[in-house]
């Protein structure tokens, strides 16, 4: 596929994807975090590829959008107004002072109510991960227009998010993060800890930091004690979607190396050995062989976009501000041809007819047009 047809792919995705789910023209919207900050990322890097101000103008909106659907309670909430609980002209200028819904189809769990885990994926409440991926997608619109509000969200909304899912605390040091909080932050839904948070909230907050205008000092405390809760982390996996998430955070400490940032190299090459470990499991599976009724498109899309880093870190490799591991690159180029193969599977019509796909098809186009065109989500 030409550079041109993915682009012209991932722009026809990300037109649909406006006028489903109510971004142009502007209707009911139906806002979903994690999809929202790809999409984002999305139309600001076809915006940078195309020179169409127009698709600058879509992520800008559905910034709008997403702050005041996923930054205020749920119209089936007794609660009203934004979750932060500011009011007026203060809560527009801080519309992540509270954080943000995941924009799940059922309420959370009441405080009584006892935890039933299937159940709980269908629940609302805020995930570590979906903000980690919206602080991202702030610092890149900041990046993009030169505007500083987007980036100051963005740190507030890192701030409160560590204070919240911090948890417990030994001497003021967090032993680790809680997985999913309530709507306002003031309970654990599901106290355990996602695998990858720590990483990635070190590794987006120490970007914040890298993206921070004139310098100045952003997440000070909040970095260094995430790097403490990195430290001998076991990151491999057999999930796609995670294996994907880690190359994309090996390439993100890859260009804050080459930014001059001293922290997070140390990590570097355990988070692209552990992913080269977790890419030669999988290859050795089966996951990529069966029908698209037994496939997960989102999470394949995952590894997809993680693999397109994997070109842009061997280009960096013998740079004098990185070095990175001769064979490790070498087993990490092997399964570059998986991403080409998940697309091709994924971009066939007869393959999105499966439920796997129209169950979830606004999470999985858009990252079907992340991995097509991914420059918008992967560069600094």
């Amino acid at each position: 596929m030409s550079q041109s047809d993915r682009l012209a792919g991932a722009r026809r995705i990300m037109e649909w994807f406006a006028r489903s789910t109510g971004l142009e023209p502007e209707g009911t919207p139906r806002r979903y975090l994690w999809t929202d900050a790809f999409a984002v990322c999305n139309y600001l890097g076809l915006a940078e590829a195309t020179g169409d101000d127009e698709l600058l103008g879509l992520a800008i909106r559905l910034v709008d959008q997403v702050h005041h659907v996923l930054g205020r309670h749920r119209p089936d909430d007794a609660r009203r107004g934004w979750i932060s609980g500011l009011e007026g002209d203060e809560a527009e200028r801080h519309p992540t002072a509270g954080g943000l819904r995941i924009g799940k189809l059922r309420a959370e769990r009441a405080p009584d109510e006892p935890l039933d885990p299937e159940a709980e994926w269908d629940r609302d409440g805020q995930y570590f991960h979906y903000l980690t991926r919206w602080m991202w997608a702030l610092g890149r619109v900041s990046r993009v227009t030169g505007e500083s509000r987007y980036h100051a969200w963005a740190v507030e909304l890192a701030g409160v998010a560590y204070r919240a899912f911090a948890y417990p605390r030994d001497d003021g040091v967090p032993r680790h993060l809680s997985w999913k909080m309530s709507v306002d932050l003031s309970r654990p839904l599901v106290a355990s800890t996602g695998q990858h948070d720590a990483l990635d909230g070190f590794v987006t907050m120490s970007c914040l930091q890298a993206m921070a205008p004139e310098g100045r000092p952003v997440l000070v405390r909040e970095v260094s004690e995430l790097e403490g809760l990195c430290r001998d982390g076991a990151w491999a996996t057999a999930d796609a979607l995670g294996i994907g998430g880690l190359l994309t955070d090996g390439w993100r400490l890859v260009q804050l190396a080459l930014a001059g940032r001293q922290r997070g190299r140390a990590l570097l090459a355990s988070v692209l050995d552990q992913a080269r470990w977790s890419l030669d499991a999988f290859g050795r599976s089966r996951a990529l062989r069966g029908g698209a009724a037994g496939r997960l498109p989102f999470r394949e899309l995952g590894l997809s976009i993680g693999l397109a880093a994997v070109a842009r870190i061997a280009r960096e490799a013998t740079s004098g501000s990185v070095r990175v591991s001769g064979p490790v690159l070498e087993s990490l180029a092997r399964h570059v041809p998986l991403r080409g193969a998940i697309e091709s599977f994924w971009v066939d019509p007869g393959h999105r007819e499966a439920e796997t796909w129209t169950g979830h098809r606004d999470i999985n186009a858009v990252m079907l047009a992340t991995s097509l065109a991914p420059d918008g989500y992967l560069d600094l």
